[in-house]
């Protein structure tokens, strides 16, 4: 499934993820086997409880599978430990959520700083990564703000600079416009297609279709399963 000469990022086979509701079994994930090639940008959509979110928490380590199995960059992921899990997190995934998820307290570069905080960088060193990223999002004038004086927009960008801080290999986001006007949106996804084009690889959750519209391959899911792919 789109595969190129780059090789798979992602590879999930026959995975399952059951959650136990009471006397009741929810199959969030249902067997789902598919690969997402390096250099690649998806979309995975489908209604509310179709698996989609639980496909990106399990993409991106945070959470396990019951059964079946997942490798990213080739690495079983069923054999790591928290600690190791936590490590593949923080040096090879970056994450944009729709509620942002920035630090009130903290500055803008304080907030694009932190994942490199966690990976022991000098400070001079992620002042001046903050600020490359920054500009990069257009927000170099706002390093100093806090997050309750930026838009939603704004606040955005510095949750997309915040994500490529550790040069990631793969971009998670959901729902990334979910939280903005459609105007905002597009500004969202165009940076988005930018970051693809100079070669990151992105999956994102959306249920907007013009949104969906920006990827490449969409994947829709239905009921923990893979319904179809369509590419473009």
């Amino acid at each position: 499934m789109t595969t190129t000469q780059n090789g798979d990022i992602v590879s999930l086979h026959q995975a399952r993820k059951i959650y136990q509701m009471g006397n009741q079994q929810v199959r969030a994930l249902d067997g789902v086997s598919v690969s997402f090639s390096r250099g690649s940008f998806w979309a995975i959509m489908g209604p509310s409880g179709s698996g989609k979110s639980t496909m990106m928490n399990i993409i991106g380590c945070l959470d396990r599978l019951t059964d079946g199995h997942y490798a990213l960059e080739g690495q079983d992921v069923g054999t790591l430990d928290d600690d190791d899990l936590s490590e593949r997190r923080l040096r090879h995934i970056g994450f944009i959520f729709q509620s942002f998820n920035l630090i009130p307290q903290l500055t803008v570069q304080r907030n694009i700083e932190l994942p490199l905080y966690y990976l022991g960088w000098e400070a001079e060193e992620s002042a001046a990564r903050a600020l490359e990223l920054a500009r990069r999002v257009g927000l170099e004038e706002r390093l100093n703000h806090r997050p309750t004086e930026l838009s939603g927009g704004q606040m955005q960008r510095v949750a997309i600079a915040r994500a490529l801080a550790n040069d990631p290999h793969l971009l998670l986001a959901d729902e990334p416009t979910g939280n903005l006007d459609s105007a905002t949106g597009v500004q969202i996804m165009q940076l988005l297609e930018e970051l693809y084009d100079e070669g990151k690889t992105i999956i994102m959750v959306t249920h907007e279709p013009d949104i969906a519209a920006h990827a490449r391959c969409r994947l829709h899911m239905k009921d923990g399963r893979v319904d179809r792919i369509e590419e473009s």
